[in-house]
C-alpha cells in the first residue's frame, strides 16, 4: 500500500489558510455555511482563538463532515481513568524541587497500553483553566488505539517520538510520525494514535492558552531555522463507517471523560481554513552558529515557539540541538556553564548530547528549573579543554537532543519525584570537576598565548 492508499498526503506551509478535498466538488464554493452543503454534508467550525482575536492571530477551520461532532451521549467521568494527567500545578498536585533532577528512559508497558493510557505528566505550571501556563508528559505505549479517538479541550499537544513511528489520524487527515519528527495537534481536534511499528515512546509538551508560531528571525533575516515550506498539514481523508460503541476521550480541565457514539469521528469530507495539525521533519531545520568564537545562546536554535504578552518572553520554546559544525576559536564550544531565569526540560532522541558524555540517555529527560546551575560533566569539560587542536572545525553528528524551556517555573508531580527511572546519583556527574585557579601569571600567560 502506498503513501496515498494509506491517506498519507500533505500540504505544505506554515499558517496560511489551506483547502482539502477528499472528494472533488465537496467544498463549499463561495461561502462557508449555505444552505445545503455539497454531498449533503454538514458544515461545523472549529475555532481555535476568540471570534474578535487580531485577524493576524485568529485561528479557525472549517470542516464538511457526514455526520457532526455534536451527535454523541452524554460525557461521563472516565473509568478506569488515568490519574498521572495533571493540568492544574498546585501543591496538591505537584512540588517545587530546585535540584538537577534526571530520568533514565522509560520501560515500554508490559500489558496492553495505547498513547492516552499510557501519558503521564512529569512537570508543568499554571492551570489550563485559567488559560495560562504547560505541562510536560512523557508517553510509553505498546497499543494503537481502537474505536477511540482522543480530544484535548486544555491544551495544545507537541508531540516527540523518540521511539517507534506515530500514525496520528485526525479530523483534517493522517499524519506518519516517525522518531526525528514533530506533530503538533491544536486544542479541540479529536485525533487517535496508531503504532505501525510496534512499541513506542516520546515527549509531549503541552500549552495553554496560546498556540504555537515561528520565532521571529530579527537580524538574522528572511531565511533560516525552520522554514514554513517544510511544515506538512494532512490533506483531506475520510471513513463512513458505523461502530457499536466508539468513544471519545475528552481531557478536560486535567480530568478524562468518555462520551458514546455511532461513527467514527473521523468523517470530514473537505476543510479548509489555518487551525490545523501539522508534522515538521527537525533534519530540515537550518541551524545557525557562531564562526569565529564564543558560543551561542541556545534560543538561536528555536524551531517553534508559544510566546507571552512580554516581548522576547516564552511560555515554552521548543529548541533543538542537531547535526552542525562547530569552529569557534579559543572557545569552549559545548553549552556554559549556567543559571537561567527560564527552566530547561530536556530530551534525547538519538546519540550521545554533546555536554554529557555519561548518563542522559535517548528516551531520558533532565529538568534545570530556574536558576539551578547546571552545565556540562566532569568528563565532557575535561575531554575539551585537553584537545590538542581545539581550534580544528568538528561536526557534531549522530545525535538530535531537544529542550522545551519556559519562562514559568515548574512544579514536579510526585510520581516523577519517586520514579525508579529518577537517576538518584544525576548530581555526581559535577562533582568530579576540580578547580585549577593558578596562583601566579603562567594561567594569564597561557591564555594570552592561545588568543594570539
Amino acid at each position: 500500500m502506498n503513501q496515498q492508499e494509506r491517506g498519507e498526503e500533505y500540504l505544505s506551509g506554515f499558517g496560511g489558510h489551506f483547502s482539502s478535498e477528499a472528494i472533488p466538488g465537496s467544498l463549499p464554493r463561495n461561502q462557508n455555511n449555505p444552505l445545503r452543503c455539497p454531498l449533503g454534508l454538514y458544515a461545523e467550525q472549529l475555532s481555535g482563538t476568540s471570534f474578535t482575536s487580531p485577524r493576524h492571530l485568529n485561528q479557525l477551520s472549517w470542516f464538511y463532515r457526514i455526520k457532526p461532532s455534536v451527535t454523541h451521549e452524554p460525557f461521563h467521568p472516565c473509568d478506569p481513568t488515568n490519574h498521572r494527567l495533571v493540568s492544574e500545578f498546585n501543591q496538591q498536585t505537584s512540588s517545587t524541587n530546585p535540584t538537577q533532577l534526571r530520568w533514565k528512559p522509560e520501560n515500554f508497558p508490559e500489558s496492553l497500553t495505547d498513547f492516552i493510557d499510557g501519558l503521564y505528566t512529569v512537570c508543568g505550571s499554571g492551570s489550563s483553566f485559567l488559560r495560562h501556563g504547560y505541562a510536560i508528559h512523557m508517553y510509553a505505549a505498546n497499543k494503537s488505539m481502537e474505536g477511540r479517538a482522543f480530544c484535548n479541550a486544555d491544551g495544545d499537544f507537541l508531540m516527540v517520538p523518540q521511539h517507534g513511528k506515530l500514525l496520528v489520524t485526525t479530523e483534517c487527515g493522517k499524519l506518519a510520525v516517525p522518531p526525528g519528527e514533530i506533530v503538533v495537534i491544536p486544542q479541540g481536534f479529536r485525533f487517535s494514535v496508531d503504532l505501525p511499528d510496534g512499541p513506542s515512546r516520546g515527549y509531549v509538551a503541552e500549552i495553554f492558552g496560546t498556540h504555537f508560531r515561528l520565532p521571529d528571525l530579527g537580524p538574522i533575516g528572511a531565511n533560516g531555522l525552520a522554514s514554513p515550506r517544510d511544515f506538512l498539514v494532512p490533506k483531506a481523508w475520510f471513513e463512513d463507517k458505523s461502530y457499536l460503541d466508539y468513544t471519545i476521550i475528552q481531557k478536560f480541565g486535567g480530568e478524562l471523560f468518555t462520551a458514546k457514539q455511532d461513527f467514527s469521528p473521523f468523517n470530514v469530507v473537505a476543510w479548509h481554513g489555518n487551525y490545523v495539525p501539522y508534522k515538521y521533519d527537525l533534519s530540515k531545520f537550518c541551524p545557525f552558529n557562531t564562526v569565529l568564537f564564543d558560543h551561542g545562546d541556545p534560543s538561536i536554535n528555536t524551531v517553534l515557539t508559544a510566546p507571552t504578552d512580554k516581548p522576547g518572553v516564552a511560555l515554552l520554546d521548543f529548541v533543538i540541538f542537531p547535526t552542525r559544525w562547530l569552529v569557534a576559536e579559543n572557545t569552549f564550544r559545548p553549552p556554559y556553564y549556567h543559571r537561567n531565569c527560564m527552566s530547561e526540560f530536556m530530551g534525547l532522541i538519538h546519540g550521545v548530547y554533546e555536554a554529557k558524555q555519561d548518563g542522559f540517555l535517548p528516551g531520558g529527560a533532565s529538568l534545570h528549573s530556574c536558576m539551578t546551575p547546571h552545565g556540562p560533566d566532569t568528563k565532557t569539560f575535561e575531554a575539551t579543554v585537553s584537545r590538542k587542536d581545539p581550534n580544528e572545525p568538528c561536526k557534531i553528528t549522530g545525535t538530535l537532543a531537544f529542550m522545551f524551556e519556559s519562562s514559568l517555573i515548574p512544579r514536579v508531580c510526585k510520581w516523577a519525584l519517586e520514579s525508579p527511572k529518577l537517576d538518584r546519583d544525576y548530581y555526581r556527574c559535577w562533582i568530579g570537576l576540580k578547580s585549577h585557579f593558578l596562583h601566579n601569571n603562567e594561567g594569564l600567560e597561557e591564555n594570552n598565548d592561545s588568543s594570539n
